[in-house]
């Protein structure tokens, strides 16, 4: 993996890059370096009395800082730069409940491996255990969501800890890193020049990053790819983290291999392609999930085999030798055995493996393939007076021609933007994984602009998701964040609703919302607003918020009973997939008959 912002590692550039330390406040050693050696542009945060001393350094940066209304939101700003961009996200927050308040992002960016880098400010170390105003124990609260974190009590201490949380945030599987600084340091001057090269084993973790696996491990997995029959290529999130999209395809193309993504892994593989299988597991296309249970060699790269992705594990993939590229050791066979496993960056791996793939024709496999994908494609009947969420997807799509960034909460909105825009360009698909986080979509969307100005980005969003930061508004109308918002409204917590339907007898308990007027709401914080209540007017909609000049919120009026399909019922395997109907692959309205295609 090549670091974007890569940190100064050895003496020589150290005393050539490094600002000098001594007799300059905490608080202004940390923003010398961040825009300094680090290069940071954007900051994310919100102020507070013991962080105050860093914001006084901040009074004429260069750099953007967005000062949001939460800060829960400052890190999932942070997160969704993070993922558009590759460079690490920076926030900077207070003591206390600004500190805890970024428990939830970095969870998220935890689970999901993504680079950040959090500044809390802490009370004085002399307090430090006495219950004092605003203090909590971050880095005991933090640690189970954080890949590192430190807490500073010496300021001759902080220019190597700032390096090294670079490091460590960007190197081998990224994540979240918290630096919890007391407000004496951060007030303090230090009192001589100190060394802030990062100390060895850190270096040396960085430097593993950059390898790919052995030249044994490469070869077995060549080998297994070579002598396949009815291969698959099974792509995470790790290959977008890693560089590795352009090596995936030129894999797929060289060894004629079908392909399927993760949720995270979605753009690491262009969907016009015909090799696509497009996304598999629990709302996953019938057709990738059926060939991963079919295969006799499943490629995972970059992916962690969530079990959102196997289903029923006895089940999965049973005739398939697997092969495991991961930078992650402790990722291989953590949850399905693994026949070759192959430790290092993946894109490293893949340009030496590359080499030793041949071409073959797999006539009888594409036939298959092409057989299930056009007797189970992702459909859907447009069958009500409300428009289907599907179908306001399917029209951005269009209109965008499959090139904006897209970000999501969490829920059916999310499945449905999965599977109904075509994913080309990896560090498109922005989304909450692992942890699944509700009220993500718009704040990641801010971030994602901010990181990649000119392009379109958009929110796909649900009502429940965007009512936890919607609040955010009002920092896009400060800043004039180009970021769109659709709203796919149906007054309910839709996936919530979903399984009160199919397995709780429509007892609606408490997943019923009445929502405010959203586009009333987004003009009073400055933002356009456009309902749409009408399906046949959902063309013109698309193209009013897609034509207007600045940030815009969509409330899109959809059909309530529509549910995400396929399903993998929880417990079940892969090819136990509930499609709908069999007439209807994509989705049903709710009490239809709903149809169980089993491949076996």
């Amino acid at each position: 993996m090549t670091l974007i912002n890569d940190p100064v590692t050895t003496k020589k550039t150290q005393n050539e890059a490094k600002p000098r330390f001594k007799g300059k406040t905490g608080a202004k050693i940390l923003h010398e370096m961040l825009v300094g050696p680090h290069k940071v542009e954007v900051m994310f945060g919100y102020p507070g009395g013991a962080i105050l001393p860093v914001f006084d350094e901040l009074y004429r940066t260069p750099a953007k800082f967005i000062l949001n209304r939460h800060e829960q939101a400052s890190g999932h700003c942070a997160d969704g730069y993070a993922r558009a961009t590759g460079k690490p996200g920076v926030c900077i927050v207070t003591s206390g409940p600004a500190a805890t308040n970024m428990i939830t992002p970095m969870a998220t960016a935890q689970m999901d491996s993504i680079p950040m880098i959090v500044f809390s400010g802490q009370v004085p170390t002399k307090v430090i255990g006495n219950d004092a105003f605003q203090e909590a124990d971050v880095t005991g609260i933090s640690r189970p969501c954080t890949k590192w974190n430190y807490l500073v009590k010496d300021i001759r201490e902080l220019p190597r800890i700032i390096n090294e949380a670079f490091i460590i945030a960007t190197s081998g599987r990224p994540g979240p890193v918290l630096i919890d600084l007391p407000k004496d340091v951060s007030a303090g001057i230090c009192p001589e020049e100190v060394d802030d090269t990062p100390r060895p084993h850190i270096i040396k973790r960085q430097n593993l990053s950059l390898t790919g696996g052995s030249a044994k491990q490469i070869a077995e997995a060549a080998e297994l790819i070579n002598k396949s029959e009815k291969p698959v290529l099974y792509v995470g999130g790790g290959a977008i983290i890693s560089g590795a999209w352009k090596e995936v395809r030129e894999l797929s193309e060289k060894g004629n291999i079908p392909c399927t993504t993760t949720l995270l892994g979605m753009g690491a593989f262009d969907e016009l392609n015909p090799k696509t299988l497009h996304m598999l597991g629990m709302h996953g296309s019938a057709y990738a999930n059926y060939a991963v249970q079919e295969s006799d060699c499943l490629i995972a790269i970059g992916a962690r085999f969530d079990d959102r992705v196997t289903g029923n594990l006895a089940s999965f993939a049973p005739h398939a030798k697997i092969i495991h590229i991961d930078i992650d050791p402790s990722s291989i066979s953590k949850t399905v055995d693994v026949d070759v496993p192959v430790v290092g960056d993946a894109r490293q791996s893949l340009l030496a493996m590359l080499p030793l793939i041949e071409r073959r024709d797999r006539p009888g496999w594409f036939a298959t393939i092409n057989q299930w994908k056009q007797q189970f494609p992702f459909k859907y009947f447009d069958d009500r007076p409300l428009a289907k969420p599907q179908y306001v997807i399917e029209e951005i799509n269009r209109q965008t021609k499959s090139e904006a960034i897209v970000t999501t909460g969490v829920g059916q909105h999310q499945m449905w933007a999965a599977q109904f825009y075509r994913w080309r360009y990896a560090r498109q698909f922005i989304t909450s994984g692992g942890l699944g986080t509700m009220g993500f979509g718009l704040p990641a969307a801010m971030g994602a602009a901010l990181g990649s100005p000119g392009k379109t980005v958009i929110d796909i969003d649900g009502d429940g998701s965007y009512l936890m930061t919607c609040y955010e508004l009002a920092t896009i109308a400060e800043y004039n964040i180009n970021v769109k918002a659709v709203i796919l409204n149906n007054d309910f917590q839709g996936m919530i609703k979903q399984w009160q339907d199919l397995f709780y007898d429509k007892r609606y308990s408490q997943s019923k919302m009445k929502n405010p007027n959203f586009a009333m709401m987004a003009e009073s914080f400055g933002v356009k607003g456009i309902r749409c209540d009408d399906k046949r007017d959902v063309p013109k909609v698309v193209d009013q918020m897609l034509s207007h000049d600045g940030p815009v919120v969509v409330d899109f009026a959809v059909d309530p009973d529509e549910h995400v399909y396929p399903m993998v019922p929880a417990g079940k395997g892969l090819h136990e997939l509930t499609l709908g109907t069999v007439a209807n692959a994509g989705g049903i309205s709710a009490g239809a008959q709903v149809d169980t295609v089993n491949l076996a």
